[in-house]
């Protein structure tokens, strides 16, 4: 019997009638665009700019979780904030509007989705200071927005989804078992460390964007926007800054004092909780493995992602979390 995939009803057909519902009219092209966890397309429109359609993947998000992304999204677009929020479907005529009483998330049969204007860009250069600054500038506008007010219904990063459910799926479904023991020893002493660590800083979660990674961010013009909210949810604020620096040491000194002063000039930072940066980086390495080991029964997956959950793999990955257990006893990195 063939296995059943979330998006097998998501027909090229289904697409473009799921749009055409909302009013437009489609030249019928559409495009896929890189997204695993959703699906994304470009969709042409008669006598328009493409819109981005994104289908939301079945279970992962309740409506009200995904309203409330919506929600932040238009906040930070009032206070100018550049974002790309989504389009907002008119309750009256179902064509495209600004009106307030139209809604953002849509259905069309089976399938929940969203409309957005395309916004074309490229990937920020994390090497370059002046851009990080920028990206800090960026992160501190979202962040004097988000602390306004708490997510009720999005979830908050924890120790526990992030590192101890992952670790457990995975050494009960994934792990090798020549590779079993030294795995479960080692997952089991990183997440004693993040604890310990956790427990002695200072954290106050507020609304953050949740994922900064390049594919995230655009550089526009002069300038960057957020392309993507899916994953926001309260955190601490080094969350949404971590992940703009890498290489040695000296150089993510310098990396972050970069983007600190930036973000400093529309939002304070607590620098104590640059002591989280490596347990952020330990669970993001743990929660990665385990996403794509979740998803491993969608085809997408094996398709774009085929050196995963091969030997080597998992070697390297151990390797990896080894080298975080060395670098969560590190000292923090410190601001000028």
């Amino acid at each position: 019997m063939k296995n059943s995939h979330p998006y097998d009803s998501l027909t090229p057909d289904r697409v473009i009638d799921a749009v055409e519902s909302t009013g437009v009219l489609t030249d019928l092209r559409i495009f896929p665009l890189n997204s695993y966890e959703n699906r994304v397309y470009q969709v042409g429109i008669e006598n328009g700019e493409p819109l981005i359609a994104k289908f939301y993947r079945p279970g992962r998000w309740t409506d009200e979780e995904i309203l409330e992304e919506h929600q932040f999204c238009k906040e930070l677009q009032d206070a100018d904030v550049p974002v790309v929020p989504p389009l907002v479907i008119s309750s009256d005529s179902g064509l495209l509007s600004d009106k307030e009483t139209g809604s953002t998330l849509l259905k069309y049969k089976d399938c929940r989705f969203s409309l957005f204007q395309r916004k074309g860009g490229h990937a920020p250069e994390l090497d370059n200071l002046d851009c990080l600054l920028m990206l800090g500038r960026l992160v501190g506008r979202i962040h004097a927005v988000g602390a306004q007010r708490k997510f009720i219904y999005r979830p908050t990063l924890d120790i526990k989804s992030f590192a101890e459910d992952s670790f457990q799926f995975l050494s009960e479904n994934f792990i090798p078992k020549d590779l079993h023991t030294p795995y479960v020893t080692l997952c089991e002493d990183l997440i004693a460390g993040i604890k310990e660590i956790f427990a002695s800083t200072p954290v106050k979660n507020i609304r953050v964007h949740g994922d900064c990674h390049v594919g995230n961010i655009l550089w526009r013009d002069t300038s960057p926007h957020f392309v993507d909210l899916d994953d926001c949810r309260m955190a601490p604020a080094i969350q949404d800054l971590w992940m703009f620096i890498s290489g040695d040491r000296q150089f993510q000194t310098a990396q972050i004092n970069e983007v600190i002063e930036g973000y400093n000039e529309f939002f304070d930072f607590d620098p104590r909780e640059l002591h989280l940066i490596e347990s952020m980086r330990t669970l993001r390495i743990m929660n990665y493995s385990a996403w794509l080991a979740r998803r491993w029964e969608d085809p997408a997956f094996p398709h774009n992602f085929p050196w995963f959950n091969t030997a080597r793999y998992w070697s390297d990955h151990i390797l990896e979390l080894r080298e975080q257990f060395a670098l969560l006893h590190e000292p923090p990195l410190q601001l000028f």
